[in-house]
């Protein structure tokens, strides 16, 4: 673990837990939501008092979890498939809000080790070496990542944005064709019946 204060280091621990390993993609979600949390000066949400849009599906988001409290459950967990490095966090209560975004690496373009064992991994010819000097050179990127200052890191703006509205709370109805329930408003009607959209998109394919 990187120097740094003993709080911090538990708070990374628990993000390593609930993602699975430790990575570099980790590393820049936890060091993107430290600093969102630090410019709203905001504690965990416990409820939907901060929300976060993250523009990535990427191990990041794990983090941005863990560290503000925003989640898909609470509904304060909004993704935008943009592929790119970069978080939004808005407070509730002050109305602040910051776009946090992963400044440009050339790295990742570079005939590097790590991009050389990558490809053997994803291509299944890594044998047991390349798996364990993959795994040391991944973890050494995090630790360097998580002891940079955060704007190094990436470009940090304040923004206002329009809020986005509190998640909704209402009842299911049961969707003609295979009979599970499912949210009033995801139902389409058509043909005198309600159907869900997965089953809209059978109907559309048929």
């Amino acid at each position: 673990m990187p120097d740094l204060p003993l709080e911090k280091q538990k708070l990374f621990q628990k993000c390593v837990e609930f993602h699975g390993h430790l990575c570099s993609g980790l590393a820049f979600g936890f060091q993107a939501a430290m600093a969102g949390m630090d410019f709203l000066s905001e504690a965990r949400a416990l409820d939907e008092e901060i929300v976060a849009i993250v523009e990535t599906d990427a191990c990041g988001t794990d983090a941005i979890q863990v560290i503000t409290g925003c989640t898909f459950g609470k509904g304060n967990f909004i993704f935008k498939n943009y592929g790119k490095t970069a978080f939004t966090f808005v407070s509730r209560k002050s109305g602040k809000g910051v776009r946090i975004a992963k400044k440009y690496d050339p790295e990742p373009l570079l005939k590097t080790r790590h991009q050389e064992l990558m490809q053997l991994i994803r291509e299944n010819k890594a044998d047991k070496t390349d798996h364990d000097e993959f795994w040391d050179l991944h973890r050494a990127k995090a630790m360097e990542i998580l002891e940079q200052a955060p704007e190094h890191l990436f470009t940090i703006t304040g923004i206002t944005v329009a809020m986005p509205p509190k998640a909704k709370m209402e009842p299911s109805h049961r969707c003609d064709k295979c009979k599970e329930p499912t949210m009033a408003s995801k139902l389409t009607r058509a043909d005198g019946h309600f159907f869900c959209q997965s089953c809209m998109a059978d109907i559309d394919l048929q």
